[in-house]
Order: structure tokens, then sequence, then C-alpha cells
């Protein structure tokens, strides 16, 4: 029998909007993929979303070249940098990609008896964990803060938009003193905006993440000149070329890598060797992701190239009820990968075919 690749749709409410200088988000649409092999059943997610706000890629665009381009390219279950090279003509679709390249990680380290997070190498079995907060009232905001700090959360990320970023900041660090702050502007400022930018060094920042342009690294190398808060990149980094040269004109100091942004994890590990290479720092971001690409995550984050906490929160946060049975927890901070092979996740198929919005299977 030749392998299967089917998927699922599934819409999962979470427990709390999540807002950004994009909007609000009320809802994780994800496409779930199986690929089914001679009694192993290796699962993906697709970090895309019903909307093309964080980059151009949605669930849509994803579908289409994972139909029509991408799928054939797994039929004989190649490794996922054989796969990847095989797909490097098609341009840019790095999530498309990344949601293949991931399932072969997940195939492969299943068919090999390990688990993901030492298949990919130097893992030192946890990931340091941080969160990410959505923009809140401060009604809603310090008692937000003060609870993930009570549970143990390393680091805390809070998401600022232009004209709100005073009101955010300053209540946070006023409340907090001496808590690790982050901020993340999600492309919403331009260069014009420098002076404005100026005045966030009065937070102690760990970082402020991608200010400028989606697709800029030359007006964030002359921020980073004319600021002190380390900069830290995100959507400006879709691939390890793109790293390289962020770093080469002195664009960054840390760079949060998601893997669907930049292809999946053979490329993430790459960057992730290249940023120890310039002596940067990088960190594994979350895209609001299932059980599912959490699990990836996670095995990223605990290798030893990351050494910053980064968005891998435990299910709980987003999700009243996740499609995984064996939901991460988090101790003091960290976050173990699940030592099954794999990804190690169980999947609730039940809860999750109740919660799909369209199923299928894709012609290899």
């Amino acid at each position: 029998m030749p392998p299967k690749l089917s998927f699922n749709l599934v819409k999962l409410p979470l427990l709390v909007p999540f807002t950004t200088s994009f909007g609000t988000q009320l809802d994780r649409v994800a496409h779930i993929f199986s690929l089914e092999n001679e009694g192993i059943t290796a699962y993906s997610e697709s970090t895309t979303d019903v909307d093309p706000f964080y980059s151009y890629e949605d669930n849509v665009t994803a579908m289409h070249l994972i139909k029509d381009y991408f799928a054939k390219e797994i039929a004989d279950l190649p490794t996922p940098a054989a796969f990847m090279e095989r797909v490097e003509h098609i341009k840019g679709h790095e999530m498309a990609k990344a949601a293949l390249e991931m399932l072969l990680w997940d195939y492969h380290s299943k068919k090999s008896g390990i688990p993901l997070h030492k298949y990919l190498g130097k893992s030192k079995g946890y990931a340091d964990v941080g969160i990410s907060i959505g923009m809140l009232e401060e009604d809603k905001l310090v008692p937000s803060i003060m609870n993930s700090l009570n549970k143990g959360y390393k680091r805390i990320k809070l998401k600022i938009s232009k004209g709100r970023e005073t009101r955010i900041l300053s209540t946070a660090r006023l409340s907090f003193p001496d808590a690790v702050l982050s901020a993340d502007a999600n492309c919403d400022y331009r260069i014009e905006d420098l002076e404005l930018l100026k005045s966030l060094d009065q937070y102690g920042l760990a970082y402020l993440e991608q200010p400028l342009g989606h697709d800029d690294i030359v007006d964030h190398a002359a921020l980073r000149q004319s600021i002190s808060t380390p900069l830290c990149l995100d959507e400006a980094i879709t691939s390890p070329d793109m790293a390289r040269e962020a770093f080469q004109i002195d664009a960054v100091d840390i760079i949060n890598i998601k893997p669907g942004r930049v292809g999946g994890l053979s490329n993430s590990l790459k960057i992730a060797e290249l940023v120890h290479n310039y002596g940067g720092h990088c960190w594994v971001g979350g895209m609001l992701e299932t059980g599912v690409g959490r699990a990836f995550n996670i095995a990223l984050a605990s290798n030893q190239l990351v050494d910053m906490p980064g968005d891998t929160s435990p299910n709980e946060k987003y999700f009243s009820k996740d499609i995984v049975r064996n939901i991460f927890k988090m101790d003091k901070g960290t976050i173990s990968p699940f030592e099954s092979p794999g990804i190690g996740v169980i999947l609730d198929t039940e809860f999750m075919n109740m919660m799909s919005i369209s199923t299928g299977e894709i012609q290899l």
C-alpha cells in the first residue's frame, strides 16, 4: 500500500481573544496533516491561518501549494532535507513547505523509534518557557502579568501597537519593576517613528521585536544604531540567508525562530547555528498552534542552540480542550518534550473530527 496523506481543517475557539497590531483573533483555524505508512502515522500542522495578515500565506494558499505542488514530492517518503531540495524551485510559501517538511520529521523519527527532540540532535531535554500576552486594558493587563509570573514564566512578552505602547509598557514596568519584559510590535512602526521607538529604552526591555516592516532589515539596521534596547527580528527572517544578511548588516541581536515561517525544522536548525556563530541569541516563537504544532516547537526549543525562553506556553493557555490527549505541563518555567517516538502526541481523533470544518485525502 502506498503512503496515505490526509487532512483535517479544525476550528478551535481561543480561551481569551488574542489582540495584536494585526487585529483580534478568536479562533485557531488550522490544517492538521496525517501521513500513514506501514503502521506509522505521522502528524503536522500548517502555521497558516484564515487571513494573510502575518504573512502573504493563508490556509487557502497553503492547501493549493500542498495539493498541486508539494504532496507528490513526499510520495517516496524522502528525508526532510531531500524534500526541501525538491521544492526549492518554488519561490516562497515556506509555511506550506514546512507543513510537509515537519510531517517527514515526525515520520522518520517515529520510524527510527527516537523522540523528535533527540532526533534533531543536541537536545538539552527541556525548553525554557516565556509567554506572549495580547493587548489588554490596564485592569486586565496587570492581573494577566501577575498570573503569568506566579506560574513561573521566564519572560513576559507584551504585544504593542503604535499609540498604545506607552500605556502598556509603563503600566507593566511600574507594576513589575524586576520582571523580564519584552515587547512585540508586529511591524506596526516605520523608521519615521524613531523618536517614539527610542523612548521605549526607558522600560528596560529584554528586546523589542519586529518594530518595522515585515520584509525590512535595512531600516532595522539604522534603528539598531539609535536605540539601546536589543532588536529581535521575526517576520523579516524567512530563511537562513535572510538571517545571515541581517547579522552581516548589524540589523539584529536576537532571532525569533518560527519553524513554519522559515520552511521547517531543517532551516530552523541552520538559523540557530548561524545565530550562535554570529554571537547572537534565539528563541522559538509560536502561532497559537494546537498540541500538534506545539510539540514541534517544544522539540526545537529544547535544542542547545536555543538560548532564550520562547512562546511555547502549555496548551491550556489557549484552548479549553485541545485535539491531543496528552498536553504539555510547565514546571518552574520549563517544559519537557515527550519521550515517545516522534512528536509524541496522542491525537484525540474523535474530538478533532468533531471540531473539523472539512476533511479529505490528498493524492500523492
